[in-house]
């Protein structure tokens, strides 16, 4: 995801007020920016960015960050073989969500397009007036396609080597996807609303932080915090669930139709509403 740096300066609206940046805020009552309003601009700027990139960078991008994304579940699985106490125990819990942490980690750090990202991130220019509808709707069917094939191809890759790695069984990937799907589809919604509210608060305070170090941290904080709580994430989620179609005969196709339909559907709600809609509204109309 990249992180272009804001100038600074007041942007136009198309109406002929004014953006984020000479919001009806604090900082513009008073001439003076703040640093929330610094945030918005820089997720605004490149929420435009993101939504008018070239069709192809989009692809390989998005289908990188499916790819990429695939190791948490696989250390995951790793940590479960090992650990004797299985889930329940707080060590291995722990454990567990820290290592669904290490794909967040290598997509957001390695400037990859993530679609729970950008149901924030590219929400931010269409509140604004800076970007369309159907260019929102483009960039988010490009990056949840991309995304989602990346996580197949990893899974169907990883199963394929599996035997000789001998590092995880079965059994750990059945384990985990049926954490997933093991519940009924108010809950998956529901869930899934929570950790795209997560994903939303993420994208918000990686683009407020400085440092590699911070970013790192909140990384972890945020995403082990939906491992640890085992919500539904549309995009990691759908290697830990194709994981359980590949190797449990107790997982179905059909749980994995359910669980990221209604996976994603509550991430673009927590992300877009939750933290797109509200954040860009206290900032612009709720003073700074």
């Amino acid at each position: 995801m990249a992180e272009p740096e804001s100038d600074g300066q007041t942007d136009a609206h198309p109406d002929g007020g004014v953006g984020a940046g000479g919001s009806e805020s604090a900082g513009a009552l008073t001439g003076e920016r703040t640093p929330t309003t610094d945030v918005l601009d820089n997720l605004i700027e490149t929420g435009v960015h993101e939504i008018e990139r070239e069709r192809l960078g989009l692809v390989l991008s998005g289908f990188s960050a499916g790819l990429d994304i695939g190791f948490g579940p696989l250390l995951m699985a790793v940590l479960l073989t090992l650990s004797e106490g299985g889930f329940g125990d707080v060590g291995t819990e722990l454990l567990i969500a820290s290592a669904y942490s290490v794909g967040f980690i290598f997509v957001i750090l390695g400037r990859s397009e993530l679609f729970t990202e950008h149901t924030t991130l590219a929400v931010m220019p269409v509140l604004d007036g800076q970007a369309s509808l159907r260019g929102l709707g483009r960039l988010w069917a490009l990056v949840y396609v991309s995304n989602i094939l990346g996580g197949l191809v990893f899974t169907a890759f990883v199963v394929t080597l599996m035997p000789n790695l001998g590092v995880a069984s079965p059994e750990a990937f059945g384990t985990i996807a049926h954490k997933l799907v093991d519940h009924d589809l108010t809950w998956l919604f529901v869930a899934g609303i929570l950790a795209g509210w997560l994903m939303g608060l993420l994208a918000w305070l990686i683009t407020a932080a400085q440092e590699t170090i911070s970013r790192v941290a909140i990384i972890w904080l945020v995403t082990a915090s939906i491992g640890l709580l085992h919500l539904p994430h549309s995009i990691a989620g759908n290697v830990e669930v194709l994981f359980g179609v590949f190797v449990s005969p107790a997982v179905s196709v059909l749980d994995y139709a359910k669980f990221l339909a209604l996976a994603t559907a509550g991430n673009a709600v927590g992300g877009g509403v939750f933290v797109g809609v509200l954040k860009y509204g206290h900032v612009v109309r709720g003073g700074g």
